[in-house]
């Protein structure tokens, strides 16, 4: 028996309970895993409170992140005892994820845990800073170097915004963070930005061309502050848009792309390779080092996640939140 944060459906209702399941209710697949953390997400709080389409298929075990060793495999890949993490694959939403004790995973999905990260510390990073990653590697493809400009993050003070901060400064970065949460301007700082900027600054619609200031961004947000970074963004400058907590919609022109040559590159950090991956976190072991990770993280137990999710979605939670499955 283990125990698991188990979403049911009914008359279009999600109901999220915390409860004990026997292993012979995991679905099928090559590995399974001990799970020791694991986080809790946007993503995750959508599909736990039912405030978003997350969830594909019913029950579901939610939790996009799990880090643990591995129990059992019938694949020579892995045998029990090594230590992994796992981030995406539609974990939480097609398949069992990792707000549980146990999970049941294809050996493909697995990446051995970084050797500089506990895994706690794995799962301070995890997917939102996995996605951050992707998000400097992206703009350090396109050209973007330390001293070409200053580099805005929005949502800076979330958890993909703090790590793409904490990241962005230790690889020397110009890095301007955009929050709306003026009293963690502190905190930002300590991460690594060279100053702090007000979100109102970009939360209502612009001009589709504005004066040049950012020689890249990471945008965490969408909507209107995604098209007001674009238009605001250098001649050939790059952004790169990962996430969509103002909205989904894109009320921009084509003039930045045009005109000013300016990228948008859209990062999934879902369905990604795992060379790619294990490049993304060597970047991250390299330069976010673990006690850094320690004045972004707070943690939660199991039994906390379903009153902590609304706090998440309302924007009362800073940086990154792990989960201990057992407690």
């Amino acid at each position: 028996m283990f125990k698991a944060l188990l979403l049911t459906q009914e008359n279009k209702q999600t109901r999220a309970a915390l409860t004990d399941l026997d292993d012979s209710q995991l679905p099928e697949g090559e590995v399974t895993v001990r799970i020791e953390y694991s986080t809790l997400n946007y993503k995750d709080a959508l599909a736990v409170t039912g405030r978003g389409a997350i969830v594909r298929t019913w029950p579901m075990v939610p939790g996009i992140d799990l880090a643990g060793t591995v129990e059992a495999s019938s694949n020579p890949a892995w045998k029990p005892g090594d230590p992994v993490v796992v981030t995406g694959w539609g974990l939480g939403e097609t398949h069992w994820g990792g707000l549980a004790q146990m999970a049941r995973l294809k050996a493909g999905w697995l990446l051995r845990r970084p050797e500089a990260y506990t895994a706690r510390q794995s799962m301070a990073i995890a997917t939102a800073g996995f996605t951050a990653a992707l998000c400097v590697m992206a703009l350090q493809r396109h050209g973007l170097r330390p001293g070409d400009g200053e580099v805005l993050v929005t949502g800076a003070a979330g958890g993909v915004g703090s790590v793409a901060v904490a990241l962005l400064g230790s690889l020397g970065y110009t890095v301007v963070a955009s929050t709306g949460r003026p009293q963690e301007a502190d905190y930002l700082l300590g991460l690594g930005a060279a100053r702090c900027v007000d979100r109102q600054e970009f939360t209502q619609p612009g001009k589709p061309l504005q004066s040049e200031r950012w020689a890249g961004v990471v945008d965490t947000v969408g909507s209107h502050t995604l098209v007001n970074a674009c238009a605001s963004t250098r001649f050939h400058g790059a952004v790169a848009a990962c996430g969509l907590a103002q909205g989904a919609d894109f009320a921009g022109t084509v003039m930045p792309f045009i005109l000013r040559g300016v990228t948008l590159y859209g990062i999934n950090s879902v369905f990604i390779d795992n060379d790619t991956r294990r490049q993304a976190w060597a970047l991250l072991a390299n330069h976010v080092p673990a006690e850094r990770l320690e004045g972004m993280t707070q943690e939660i137990g199991l039994s906390e996640v379903i009153d902590f999710c609304p706090r998440l979605l309302e924007g009362q939670v800073r940086g990154r939140t792990v989960v201990d499955v057992n407690r």
